[in-house]
């Protein structure tokens, strides 16, 4: 059962009225959202829809024109560096001579400092972390040797051994096979049941209608927000993705 947001609680992630430029060009724009501890919320639109640039927003990794975000309502960089994040896989590079471990423990650089060496409970974290993503046999393996799957698996646990309340999650099951998918899907649930607040972009529709808590339509601005079972208008999917109207695939999620 999936914790559920005190009435008034502060959110983990509260996105107001943000827009994003990229080389002169607007990509977001008037975008408001909110996850709360316990949700696992799906963001999900077309390609070149703003997704991406919406979590490196959130991180503060690109400028923002307009709008705030807020980290359990502070705005401050601090905030940022307590957020998990998960990258595409291709956004890191895997030849590199470093184990599972050692990538693991980077993600512990937010907390402990650049200049610090970790600590015990770094190392706590890092193990804690492994043992999440089922990686823990393969901790000193060299991350170039690793597969597809198994590489997706290091990047949570790296977001992980910061023991973040707040987890965001950029395409996490791309060019995964199904039970890695599935490994993962159920981590993700596991962890919004334990009220923390995870924000996953996904092209997986099917998926995500079936997992997630909520679900964010999202085509350079919101067009729809809500629980899967409510997103019932074709409308908001064919403004979304474009799909024509009678399209199969809105037969598919549902709602044609």
């Amino acid at each position: 059962m999936s914790t559920r947001p005190r009435p008034g609680a502060t959110p983990a992630l509260r996105v107001q009225d943000l827009a994003v430029d990229l080389g002169g060009r607007p990509v977001l724009h008037n975008v408001s959202l909110d996850v709360d501890a316990g949700e696992l919320v799906g963001l999900v639109g077309p390609n070149g829809a703003g997704k991406t640039t919406l979590l490196r927003a959130v991180l503060a990794l690109v400028r923002t024109r307009a709008g705030a975000v807020r980290i359990d309502g502070d705005t401050s960089r601090r905030a940022r560096t307590q957020v998990g994040y998960v990258p595409q896989r291709h956004e890191f590079s895997w030849d590199f001579p470093i184990s599972v471990e050692g990538v693991v423990l980077t993600g512990r650089v937010g907390s402990i400092g650049w200049l610090r060496r970790p600590g015990v409970d770094d190392y706590r974290a890092v193990r804690e972390a492994l043992d999440k993503v089922r990686m823990t046999d393969l901790r000193h393996r060299t991350v170039g040797e690793l597969s597809g799957g198994q590489r997706q698996r290091v990047l949570v646990a790296r977001a992980l051994a910061l023991r973040p309340r707040l987890l965001l999650l950029d395409e996490p099951f791309t060019g995964l096979d199904i039970p890695t998918q599935e490994l993962l899907t159920d981590l993700f649930l596991d962890l919004s049941s334990e009220g923390r607040a995870l924000l996953m972009t996904t092209h997986d529709l099917t998926g995500a209608r079936h997992a997630c808590s909520r679900l964010c339509l999202i085509n350079r601005t919101v067009i729809a927000d809500g629980p899967p079972q409510e997103l019932t208008d074709p409308d908001v999917w064919i403004r979304t993705f474009g799909f024509r109207t009678g399209s199969p695939l809105l037969t598919q999620l549902g709602v044609s």
